[in-house]
């Protein structure tokens, strides 16, 4: 076996998300909420969490679900903002927050989404999920479908708005994370999370974002405000600076200001505390010989995850071990295991990254390799 030896003199050192909880602690934080996580994206690892799991009505940051699937559709080709939407008798139906759309009434899907996330209206909600799935219903069945994949165990949607204080329309801040950093996977959703003021009608409706955080919060990128009387003031609240995201979710705040309050609270803990660091060495991977094989060569790639969330107070000098034999014998199959980085900070070791066979190598056959032997006598 070769070992080379990579060092990079870093500004911090890795964690894992148990590592980092232990260092910090939980206790540095008050939030008042009765419910609250703070989640970064990349890797999911959760930072802080209080009650995160315990049901709670969501109002309207069950929005994010119907967005998510919005921007599904558009991801998979079946559905462009360019496509008009007409809204039925029962979208125009809804109450609370809504643009005052009627009936009959055509917008875009790239109107109606500044709608659902610039003022939360709900009549555009109403009219996507109908435009998408034919029914409200028929959508809500696949909020659910769609929640069950992600793992969100405790959440049940009745509607796509969080309108009505359905007691059966329940999900947790854990959960409410975990479709956040889904959606936010979608940059180009952003695009109208982030809009502050806008227009809609050729100028003559204004829109004002519901999450003053997009006007005062630096990196704010979104995400999604929610209020009814059974749910108080919730808040799924997402930041980013120098690369890395974070989503704090608020739940039941007593008032306005204390969801917006411990969501910055949250956010600022993170960006103070933590970043996040690329888990792949500086230099690149070298090919690893094949022998008896169609080439002569295989290119390992990086398997496993690519990032691993670090806290800046634990300095040190980051080293990578690359190992992998000097050759292998064909065949090798796409994805087969080579070798492994271990990655080390101040010699203790953090981690080990899999490293993966890149392509398939197909063994020579007898006539190949009679053929090849030849080559290399006579030449071509």
């Amino acid at each position: 076996m070769k070992k080379l030896l990579f060092v990079l003199i870093a500004a911090a050192l890795f964690s894992t998300k148990a590592f980092a909880i232990e260092a910090l602690g939980e206790e540095s934080l008050t939030i008042p909420a009765p419910s609250a996580v703070l989640m970064e994206k990349t890797t999911g690892e959760v930072i802080y969490e209080k009650d995160a799991h315990n049901k709670m009505a969501p109002a309207s940051v069950t929005k994010v679900m119907t967005l998510l699937l919005v921007m599904e559709e558009i991801k998979a080709g079946r559905l462009s903002e360019d496509d008009m939407v007409v809204c039925s008798a029962h979208a125009a139906s809804m109450g609370g927050s809504q643009i005052w759309l009627e009936e009959g009434e055509q917008m875009s899907v790239h109107e109606m989404l500044k709608g659902v996330c610039v003022v939360s209206a709900n009549d555009c909600a109403v009219a996507l999920a109908e435009h998408i799935s034919g029914s409200e219903e028929s959508f809500v069945k696949r909020m659910n479908a769609r929640a069950a994949e992600l793992g969100m165990v405790d959440t049940n949607f009745c509607d796509c708005t969080g309108l009505t204080d359905n007691p059966q329309h329940l999900t947790t801040a854990y959960d409410i994370a975990l479709m956040s950093r889904e959606l936010i996977m979608f940059d180009k959703i952003k695009a109208y999370t982030t809009i502050w003021m806008d227009t809609l009608r050729n100028g003559e409706a204004e829109l004002v974002n519901t999450n003053r955080l997009v006007r005062f919060y630096k990196g704010a990128t979104g995400l999604k405000t929610g209020f009814t009387t059974g749910a108080m003031y919730c808040l799924s609240a997402t930041a980013e600076r120098d690369g890395t995201e974070y989503i704090a979710v608020i739940m039941h705040a007593a008032t306005s200001d204390l969801r917006f309050e411990s969501a910055k609270t949250l956010l600022n803990f993170a960006f103070a505390n933590y970043s996040l660091c690329p888990l792949r060495s500086p230099q690149a991977l070298p090919p690893v010989r094949i022998s008896l094989g169609e080439c002569d060569s295989v290119q390992p790639v990086y398997g496993g995850v690519e990032s691993l969330l670090m806290e800046k107070n634990r300095l040190g000098e980051l080293s990578y071990e690359l190992i992998l034999p000097e050759n292998f014998e064909a065949p090798i199959n796409q994805g087969d295991a080579l070798g492994e980085m271990v990655v080390y900070s101040d010699g203790s070791e953090l981690a080990r990254v899999p490293l993966l066979a890149g392509n398939s190598v197909r063994k020579l056959t007898m006539i190949k390799l009679y053929g090849k032997m030849l080559l290399r006598l006579f030449g071509s």
